[in-house]
C-alpha cells in the first residue's frame, strides 16, 4: 500500500513530531498511521502487520505523547510484555529512544540477569515496564512491582508468546490488572487462541490490518542452494566471502548445531557471533552488540532471534537449516528487508529437508529461485564414520534415533557396568531389622519395630547434618535412593 500520510496528520503532539524528525523518520509506516490515532484516542486496537513494519514505535509513541499530557503521579502506568529476552530490551532502548529529554522513564524486567539488582532498581520512580512474562511474576510474588495504577496493557508478539507456552503467565499477569484500562494486542499474526484472548481481555477493540502476514516482504529475493548436509558448512563459507555478503544472520535448528557451526566458520579465520537459549544473558547481549556494531559481520543463531529482533543493515539470512513450517521461515528471512528496504534469503537444502522446502513453497504460492556456487565441488565426499571403541563415545549423529547414552540408563548410571556397593549399601538380605533374612518366611518373621519417627522402618534413616526431621530411603536397589 503507498503511504501518503504525514507525522503531522496522525495527531502528534510538537514535542512528539520533533522527536521522530531527530531520529531520522521521514515518514510514518501503514501500521504506524493506522494505529496511532486510535491508541491516542485511548481505544483498545488489535494492529495486526508483519514483522519489520514498526510496530514498536506505534504503540511507544502515543503512549509516551499521553503520559506527557497528563500531571506526572507515583506508580507504573504502562505495561509492555515481550516474549523474549531480545525483544524486551529492544523494546527498552526504542523507548529510551523516543523519551529523550522527557520525564518519562522506563526499565526492563528479564530473566537470566540478578533479582536483587532489579529489585534495587525498581525502588525508583518507574512510568514504563518492559517484561517477560515469567520474570514479572517473580517480583510480583515478591511484592517488588506493584501495578495497581496501571493505565495501559501492551502484548507484543502476541502469537509467539502463545508458542512459546506463556499463555497461563500472561491470564495470571491479567488477573491481577485494574479492569479499567487501555489494552493493545500486537502481533504478527492472529491466531485463533490469540482471537479468544483478545476477546476474554479488550473492550470494543479497533482491529487494523496491514498487508498479508502470511508473505515475507516483497522485497526480499529468495535463493535455494542443493547441496548434501556434509558440505553445507564449506558452501557456507565460500558464499559468504563474497563482498555483497556484509551482514549475515545464520539460522540453524537446535542449539549443538549452531555452536558446531561457530566452531567451523571460526576456524576457517571468521569473525562470528553466537546467540541461543544455552547462553547467558550477557553472553547473548554481547553477541547482539558485536553484530550491530559491525565487529562481527556473521551471527550465528537458533529461532531465539527471528522474532522481534530489529537490527538495521542485515543483507542476506542463512537458512542452514530449513524450518519445518512457512511460519516459521517467513519470521526468519523478516529480519532482512527491514521496512521496505532490500535483502536476500538463502536456503542451504539437504536431501532430507526437500520435503519441508516444498511445503514453504506450496503455503507462500511461488517456487525459489535454483543456484548453484560455480568452482565449487559439490560431489566431494564426507569424512568416514568414525570407529569407536564404546557406545558411549559417539556424538549424538551417531547414535540411532532415541537411544540415550550410557551414563543415562537407570541399569548402569555413571557410565559403566561397575556392580561393586557403594558405601552404606546393605544385601537384599538384610534389610529387614537386624537378624532377618530373606530366607524366612513372611509368617515366621517378627514385625519389625518402629520405635522411630513415621519412616524408620524397612531401611529408613533420618539424614544426618542439618535437617534431621528429613528422612530418606537407603537400602534400595544397587544402593541409590
Amino acid at each position: 500500500m503507498q503511504q501518503t500520510v504525514g507525522w503531522n496528520h496522525i495527531g502528534l503532539n510538537p514535542p512528539s513530531l520533533r522527536t521522530v524528525q531527530q531520529l531520522g523518520y521521514a515518514s510514518p509506516t501503514p501500521v504506524q498511521a493506522e494505529t496511532i490515532p486510535a491508541i491516542l484516542a485511548g481505544r483498545d486496537v488489535i494492529g495486526s502487520a508483519r514483522t519489520g513494519s514498526g510496530k514498536t514505535a506505534a504503540f511507544l509513541l502515543p503512549i509516551i505523547q499521553n503520559l506527557l499530557s497528563r500531571p506526572a503521579y507515583p506508580g507504573t502506568h504502562v505495561l509492555v510484555l515481550a516474549p523474549t529476552r531480545e525483544l524486551a530490551v529492544q523494546t527498552e532502548s526504542m523507548l529510551q529512544d523516543l523519551a529523550r529529554g522527557t520525564r518519562v522513564r522506563g526499565f526492563v524486567v528479564y530473566g537470566g540477569v540478578s533479582l536483587q539488582a532489579q529489585r534495587r532498581a525498581l525502588r525508583g520512580r518507574i512510568d514504563i515496564i518492559v517484561a517477560t512474562p515469567g520474570r514479572l511474576l517473580d517480583h510480583i510474588r515478591r511484592g517488588t512491582i506493584d501495578l495497581r495504577d496501571l493505565d495501559v496493557l501492551v502484548l507484543d508478539e502476541a502469537d509467539r508468546m502463545l508458542d512459546m507456552g506463556f499463555l497461563p503467565d500472561v491470564k495470571q499477569i491479567i488477573s491481577i490488572l485494574p479492569k479499567r484500562r487501555q489494552t493493545l494486542l500486537f502481533s504478527a499474526t492472529i491466531p485463533r487462541e490469540v482471537e479468544r484472548l483478545a476477546r476474554e481481555i479488550m473492550h470494543d477493540p479497533v482491529r487494523f490490518s496491514v498487508g498479508r502476514q502470511d508473505q515475507p516482504p516483497e522485497t526480499i529475493r529468495h535463493t535455494v542452494y542443493q547441496v548434501p548436509d556434509h558440505l553445507k558448512s564449506k558452501l557456507l563459507t565460500e558464499l559468504i566471502r563474497r563482498p555483497e555478503m556484509k551482514s549475515v544472520l545464520v539460522f540453524t535448528r537446535t542449539k549443538w548445531r549452531a555452536d558446531k557451526l561457530a566452531d567451523e566458520l571460526g576456524q576457517v579465520g571468521l569473525k562470528v557471533g553466537l546467540i541461543h537459549g544455552g547462553k547467558t544473558q550477557s553472553m547473548r547481549e554481547s553477541a547482539l552488540a558485536g553484530f550491530r556494531a559491525g565487529r562481527q559481520r556473521i551471527l550465528v543463531a537458533t529461532d531465539v532471534a527471528a522474532r522481534g529482533l530489529d537490527i538495521q543493515g542485515i543483507t542476506h539470512i542463512v537458512n542452514y537449516d530449513v524450518p519445518d513450517t512457512s511460519t516459521s521461515y517467513i519470521h526468519r528471512v523478516g529480519r532482512t528487508a527491514r521496512v521496505e528496504e532490500a535483502g536476500e534469503a538463502i536456503s542451504l537444502v539437504g536431501p532430507r529437508e526437500t520435503k519441508d522446502l516444498k511445503n514453504i513453497e506450496s503455503d507462500l504460492g511461488y517456487s525459489f529461485s535454483r543456484e548453484r556456487l560455480s568452482g565449487f565441488n559439490y560431489m566431494e565426499r564426507g569424512a568416514p564414520r568414525p570407529e569407536f571403541r564404546q557406545r558411549d563415545q559417539r556424538p549424538r549423529e551417531f547414535r540411532p534415533q532415541g537411544e540415550r547414552p550410557r551414563e543415562f540408563r537407570p541399569r548402569d548410571r555413571g557410565g559403566s557396568r561397575d556392580l561393586r556397593p557403594r558405601e552404606g549399601y546393605r544385601p537384599r538380605e538384610f534389610r529387614h531389622d537386624e537378624g532377618e533374612r530373606n530366607d524366612v518366611s513372611r509368617e515366621q518373621a517378627p514385625e519389625p519395630q518402629r520405635s522411630g519417627p513415621p519412616g524408620e522402618h524397612r531401611g529408613y534413616r533420618p539424614r544426618q547434618g542439618k535437617h534431621r526431621a528429613d528422612w530418606r530411603m537407603q537400602g534400595s536397589r544397587r544402593g541409590r535412593y
